[in-house]
């Protein structure tokens, strides 16, 4: 039988770590707390896209706290239930996108491929490093990844939307 971990959304850090709770679905929490990032998105899509990189640093320093915190109380390094690293992922993923449906599923797959598969530093450093730091620079690191993809198929023009 599967440990049982015990989540308090009534706690901020946790409420936030959790992906405003989306990280506790039974199936693909990562996938589903990816979505927690799209009421950002939307917010934040007609800032300039210096205040939306300030925006990206902001989640994402924060996200080293409730990641962490949240691994702390449940004394597991990266539970999946823990997405907020999936939350400054995916909104790194869209910075300075033009939003539309096309771009936001492309963006979601790719940030996802690059989570999932994570490739060569991806990889090396969500294997040596801990604690919310740990948590946080895979998911970073995959979202600039997938930006980089992002702005090259749509402002190239081989997708549009």
């Amino acid at each position: 039988m599967a440990k049982q971990y015990k989540f308090d959304l009534k706690r901020p850090h946790q409420f936030f770590g959790l992906g405003f709770g989306l990280g506790l679905s039974p199936i693909a929490p990562g996938t589903f707390g990816t979505l927690a990032a799209l009421p950002l998105i939307f917010i934040t899509a007609n800032y300039p896209l210096w205040l939306q990189i300030v925006f990206a640093i902001v989640i994402s320093v924060f996200g080293l706290w409730v990641c962490g915190q949240t691994a702390k109380d449940v004394q597991v390094h990266d539970h999946p239930a823990i997405v907020w690293d999936e939350v400054a992922g995916f909104y790194i993923t869209m910075l300075g996108a033009a939003l539309s449906w096309q771009s936001l599923i492309v963006g979601f797959l790719l940030f996802r491929f690059f989570d999932i598969v994570k490739p060569g530093p991806i990889k090396m450093l969500d294997k040596r490093l801990h604690g919310g730091f740990g948590i946080m620079v895979d998911d970073v690191l995959a979202g600039i990844f997938s930006l980089i993809c992002v702005q090259a198929l749509f402002k190239t023009g081989v997708l549009t939307g």
